[in-house]
């Protein structure tokens, strides 16, 4: 049966139980308290003594009475089936618009919502959810198909380039091979490199991880040992600050976010005379990594788009330290794992700040 009809027999089934009760309490407090006398013909006049009143007993009452409680009972019975169906029908109409939007949804429509109107009742509630759902969902499947349709990309453009060296080398048999192997081996580790990325991050996605105590100002500090010799490198100045910060989360990969972090800030930068400030602080029930640099100036608009995969501060172009395009958008993964925000925001005079907050680690 469906839920209407169940609905349906629901309220009848109420509805002759609700008449049986009353018909019960008027046998128990009216019924039984008349004598079960018989009744008297009644006699519209008598000479000695006067005209008689009738007088019925239980029995003519119940004679009387039968009839009109079992029609009353078919009545209640055809309005119960009748009034449940009408009720029922229009109560389950929002879960008839919420199950027709299902179906798309399952048909790869994502687009559609239900905007359900009225009043802020469960099925309100249903309906603004499973909205949210195919919010998130749409955004999400289009952020895979982006991120397939840029990884075959970046993946395809050192086979593409191994290509053509090999090309080159096998029309040109005197050439130098030292050379060619020098470019191969680059090429190769640029791509164990965007592999090694794309492996991190959908170990980020998965949140197979054990948790641990971590404290961020070491993971500051540890990023900025490693990059030490790339910021003298480039002429940047690398500053480190901050008290004990501990949250719970993976090590390797909130190491792996002060890295990215770090790296970029070193990397995005206006070279000789450069600074990047790495500062690790706790808030309550938050710690936060904060990393900020100098660098071009970029906006607001520009700097939400940063997290995307394979988006780079200069555009498409490749440098030395340029990476595969990934540093942000595994941060945000990592970050969306631990349950943390990211927030970029522009400076003034150009170069971005980025904050990264997570929970804090319940004291001992």
């Amino acid at each position: 049966m469906s839920a209407r009809l169940k609905l349906t027999l629901s309220y009848a089934g109420f509805l002759m139980v609700a008449g049986a009760l009353l018909l019960a309490v008027v046998w128990v407090f009216l019924l039984r308290y008349v004598p079960d006398l018989p009744g008297r013909a009644p006699t519209f006049g008598d000479q000695q003594n006067g005209p008689v009143a009738f007088s019925p007993g239980r029995r003519d009452l119940l004679d009387a009475f039968a009839p009109k409680v079992a029609l009353m009972l078919v009545v209640l019975l055809v309005f119960g089936l009748v009034g449940g169906w009408v009720l029922a029908g229009r109560m389950l109409a929002p879960l008839t618009r919420i199950t027709g939007a299902a179906r798309k949804a399952t048909a790869g429509s994502l687009s559609h919502r239900i905007e359900l109107e009225g009043r802020g009742d469960e099925f309100r509630e249903l309906a603004d959810a499973f909205d949210t759902m195919l919010a998130r969902l749409e955004a999400h499947v289009a952020e895979q198909q982006r991120f397939a349709a840029n990884a075959s990309h970046e993946l395809r453009t050192p086979l593409a380039v191994t290509q053509t060296l090999l090309d080159v080398a096998r029309k040109d048999p005197d050439r130098d091979p030292r050379e060619l192997i020098e470019r191969l081996h680059d090429v190769n580790a640029r791509a164990i490199d965007l592999t090694e990325a794309l492996l991190l991050l959908s170990r980020a996605d998965q949140r197979t991880f054990a948790r641990e105590d971590v404290d961020l100002s070491l993971v500051a500090e540890q990023a900025a040992e490693t990059l030490l010799p790339l910021a003298e490198e480039r002429g940047v100045v690398l500053e480190t600050s901050g008290d004990v910060t501990r949250t719970v989360g993976s090590p390797a990969l909130l190491q792996q976010l002060g890295t990215n972090l770090v790296h970029n800030a070193i990397v995005h930068n206006t070279g000789d005379g450069g600074r990047v400030w790495v500062a690790a602080d706790a808030r309550g029930d938050e710690v936060e990594l904060a990393v900020e640099n100098t660098g071009a100036p970029i906006t607001a608009q520009q700097a939400s788009r940063l997290v995307e995969p394979f988006l780079r501060g200069e555009g498409r172009l490749r440098t030395e330290h340029a990476g595969a395009g990934l540093g942000l958008a595994i941060a945000q993964r990592i970050i969306e794992a631990h349950d943390g925000t990211l927030v970029l925001t522009p400076r003034e005079g150009g170069g971005l700040r980025v904050v990264v907050r997570l929970r804090a680690a319940v004291p001992d």
